[in-house]
Formats: structure tokens, sequence, C-alpha cells
């Protein structure tokens, strides 16, 4: 979620932070990497899935054994699960460098414990819950929903991801069983990676949606050249 959407759609101006520094290189460099990946992982994840558009619980699953559920897509068996399979399993790589890279840069600048760590108390909790206007100060700043989500997302729904995505591998679980036992099966992994790629994805769609109420030009260029001042704002 952008980070001064209230600012935005209540119209507040703070002339001290509009030409302050906002995003970090090694920010701006993991975003628009993670959001590539992101992206090729969507494509080739569909890919896998219209290959076999059934989902099972336990260690084993296929045609003619009764599925958990069934997506209402096309079933193409050996279509397009080839070069889907290269292209998620080289760009998840990508991906996780990507994300190590994000999250040691973070602890080591305190990003987290500052920018996204929710405040100790009650009262802005209670701000927040009665819609109240922000203050100029709290304006630039992520909000305690925010907070939370993103770290939710970070430390809770990418590891689930990688996790899964580890537990379909039969080569690594032929080394580190408990990898896949844990989660109840080959199957059940191929399910709860599902699931949790859908999270991921409403959760950029939301990210999207609220970047562009905030004025998508200014918190793009924002992320491109660190600065929040570099663009105009949206008319």
């Amino acid at each position: 979620m952008a980070d001064s959407v209230y600012s935005a759609a209540l119209g507040i101006r703070d002339s001290r932070v509009s030409h302050a520094p906002r995003h970090s290189l090694v920010v701006r460099i993991t975003h628009w990497t993670g959001t590539l990946s992101f992206v090729a992982l969507v494509i080739s994840g569909f890919g896998i899935i219209l290959s076999h558009p059934r989902f099972y619980w336990g260690e084993t699953g296929g045609v003619g054994t009764p599925s958990l559920f069934d997506l209402p897509l096309p079933f193409m068996l050996g279509g397009p699960s080839g070069w889907g399979r290269y292209l998620h399993f080289q760009t998840a790589w990508v991906w996780v460098a990507n994300l190590v890279i994000y999250v040691v840069s973070g602890m080591a600048s305190r990003h987290f414990q500052n920018d996204l760590l929710p405040a100790k108390g009650a009262s802005e909790w209670r701000r927040h819950l009665r819609f109240e206007r922000p203050r100029p100060e709290e304006a630039h700043r992520y909000n305690v929903v925010q907070r939370i989500t993103y770290l939710a997302v970070i430390f809770g729904l990418f590891p689930l991801l990688i996790w899964t995505g580890l537990a379909m591998s039969p080569a690594l679980t032929s080394v580190w069983p408990w990898l896949v036992t844990m989660l109840g099966g080959h199957q059940s992994a191929r399910t709860i990676h599902f699931f949790a790629a859908v999270a991921l994805t409403l959760f950029v769609v939301v990210h999207v949606v609220m970047v562009w109420r905030a004025g998508f030009r200014q918190r793009v260029g924002a992320m491109i050249t660190g600065n929040v001042g570099d663009m105009k704002e949206d008319a």
C-alpha cells in the first residue's frame, strides 16, 4: 500500500518532507527486481496450473484420483508445463536471492524496526480505527495496518512460499524429507503454495491500487529516483 495514501486522498501537503529522500538505492533495486520476478513467476505459474488445474491433499494425486478442488480452467496435459516449470524454477532463485538482500539490508539499516514495527501504545490504533485525519507528521509514514501487512507478507507469506516451493522438489526432499512431511505431503505443499501465491497476488493488486490513489506518477517516480519530490503530484 502506498505510504502516503492518506495524504494524497485528503490533500495534505507538508513542505518539510516533499523533497526528502524516501527510498534507498538497495530498496529501489530490490523493488524492481522483485516486481519483474513476480511477473515471471505469475506467468510461469499459470502455465504450470494449465497443465493440471486440480489440487489434492496428502502425498499423491493425479488423473483418476479424487481431487480436493478443481479450477475452472482447460485441462492441458503436457501443455505449457515444460517451459513454465523451467522459468518458474529459475526465476524463483532470483526472487529468493533478491528477498535475502532486501531483508539483510532492512535489518542493517533498521528499516523494519524504524518504519514497519508498529508503535507501542493504543493511540495509533484508536486513531486509525476511528478513521481520524492523520497528523501532518504522519502523512508520509506507514500507518499501523500497512506496517502489520508488510511485516506479515515479508516474514510470513514469503517464507511460506519459499518453504512450500522447496517442498515440491524431489531432489531437495530426498535430502531433507522434513520439508515435505511437515506439510503433509507433496500434494499438500502444492495446494498450500497455490493459496499463498493467490494471497500474494491479491496483496500486489491492492498495493498497486493504493499507489494509484496516492498519485501513481509521483510514487513510481519516487521508487525510481528515491525522492518523493522529484515528480509533481498527479492532477
